[in-house]
């Protein structure tokens, strides 16, 4: 009898601690993803991560010292929607995904398109800006690309900057031309003015942008893109309450008509 008491006070034990153990690893987890909400709030300030590079989306201007495009609003207006400051966290493309990852900010806002590859590791809000890959070229030469199969050959010079979509649609679809990184996105359009390369790949958004800004250049596919892609914002995974807010966001903007207007202020 001593035995059997003895042995129902240890399995008892054995089941408190279990449960505590339980409780503890749950209260670290809903920590760990205790939310940007939350954090967002304690620390008067939202992250926002942007490359800083891509008209019309997010592009720091050096002149003012601020950033600039469709983007840099949407950011404007979900830090005000929390009642917080905005604060920009430089990141690049190929760091991207980590920097996510990392936690180093709240949100990516900077033309992010919304692929099956980020959306496997990390959390996208639902799109609001549709493009799709297209040629960047000189005005002179635009002829000479209406398709892919007349950019897809050796003697083609395709400058690209490393690390995002674009990159990935030329190694997939654009395997025998010729291949030039350069590691600043905003300075390709100018250097293919210059000779110093035949095409960028780009979105339509900032191909149209480009070409308005220089007529030296001419994007003469931009009405028949390669692709059709989504833009979003881009978060860690884990946080479903703040997937949730940003996703509100965007819905109230769409709906007041706001993001239709910023819309044709930077991507027509």
């Amino acid at each position: 009898m001593c035995i059997r008491l003895k042995m129902n006070f240890i399995v008892k034990k054995l089941f408190l601690s279990a449960i505590m153990v339980i409780a503890i690893l749950i209260s670290q987890v809903a920590l760990a993803y205790a939310g940007h909400l939350e954090d967002i709030a304690a620390r008067g300030e939202l992250l926002v991560g942007t490359t800083g590079d891509y008209r019309p989306m997010s592009y720091y201007n050096a002149e003012t010292g601020e950033y600039e495009g469709i983007d840099a609003e949407l950011a404007e207006i979900l830090a005000k929607s929390l009642n917080v400051k905005l604060v920009y966290v430089p990141t690049t493309w190929p760091n991207l995904a980590r920097d996510v990852q990392e936690n180093k900010f709240d949100v990516a806002l900077c033309g992010v398109s919304r692929i099956y590859e980020r959306e496997r590791t990390m959390a996208l809000s639902k799109g609001y800006c549709v493009t799709g890959k297209t040629v960047l070229c000189r005005r002179d030469k635009a002829a000479d690309y209406q398709s892919l199969e007349d950019i897809n050959k050796p003697e083609v010079r395709i400058m690209l900057n490393p690390g995002g979509t674009n990159e990935k649609f030329v190694r997939s679809r654009l395997q025998n031309a010729t291949v030039i990184m350069h590691e600043e996105n905003a300075e390709i359009p100018g250097l293919i003015a210059a000779g110093e390369a035949d095409v960028m790949i780009t979105d339509t958004f900032e191909a149209v942008r480009y070409v308005h800004m220089n007529p030296a250049l001419a994007a003469p596919l931009a009405d028949r893109p390669f692709t059709v892609i989504n833009k979003a914002a881009l978060m860690q995974q884990g946080d479903q309450p703040w997937l949730n807010y940003v996703n509100f966001v965007l819905e109230e903007l769409e709906a007041d008509g706001t993001l239709p207007q910023l819309r044709e202020k930077y991507l027509r």
